[in-house]
């Protein structure tokens, strides 16, 4: 199974931070963001990896090359300056990931969800990774009842940027800039997306608040392994 992290967006509410620093290269814990999903994927058994590039884009694989030092295979999907969100991204990514299905990941996360988790995964469109409701979305975005994706129903849970795909799902779509959000409802409403909840950590750094507290937690985990070594 091949990956692909989201890399591409401008991080407009990390500004004006992400004016010179592509929001996946921000420093969390001592390293770019998007290096703890390379080590992530790297652990899982994953060997290539696509990543997106748009704001700054240059920036990215001269910070991380071809994935040697992970031991990865790393390819770079350039896409416009101005990106083409979620869903036009992975579209335009198709070529790169292969016939059948693909782990996407969101760069501007953090998370102690292991990603083997999802290489057994049977997707026949797509499977969500879910997460308890953080405290800027506490009204969720769906559903989870008997391993089905749900629009509707309770409790509500926060779709985690954490998704495998089959390429199928994007049969019919068009190239251009669009978000996956209208694709994913349309194809959960026909009872076709699977998922799973992830109850461990899982942070979005979208905004100075949120980035300053996926710090410290990733702080306070570093002092605790170091603490348990010695």
């Amino acid at each position: 199974m091949r990956a692909m992290i989201l890399a591409a967006g401008a991080g407009e509410r990390l500004r004006p931070l992400t004016n010179t620093t592509p929001k996946p290269l921000i420093d969390v814990g001592g390293k770019p963001l998007i290096e703890w999903h390379l080590d992530n994927l790297a652990r899982a058994g994953f060997r290539n990896v696509v990543i997106n590039t748009g704001h700054l884009g240059e920036q990215i694989p001269a910070a991380l090359g071809h994935g040697e030092r992970w031991g990865l295979s790393i390819t770079y999907s350039k896409e416009p300056a101005e990106a083409l969100e979620t869903g036009g991204g992975i579209h335009h990514a198709l070529p790169l990931l292969g016939d059948g299905p693909f782990l996407v990941v969101s760069g501007d996360t953090w998370t102690d969800f292991s990603f083997a988790a999802l290489r057994a995964v049977k997707c026949d469109y797509a499977h969500l990774v879910l997460v308890d409701n953080p405290p800027h979305h506490p009204d969720g975005d769906f559903a989870l009842a008997g391993g089905r994706v749900n629009t509707t129903g309770e409790p509500r849970l926060t779709f985690g940027g954490i998704a495998v795909y089959h390429p199928r799902m994007f049969s019919g779509c068009q190239p251009g800039r669009w978000r996956i959000t209208g694709l994913l409802r349309d194809t959960i409403d026909q009872h076709l997306v699977t998922g799973q909840r992830h109850r461990g950590a899982w942070f979005d750094s979208g905004s100075p608040e949120r980035l300053e507290r996926l710090r410290a937690e990733v702080c306070k985990r570093m002092q605790t392994a170091t603490q348990s070594v010695a």
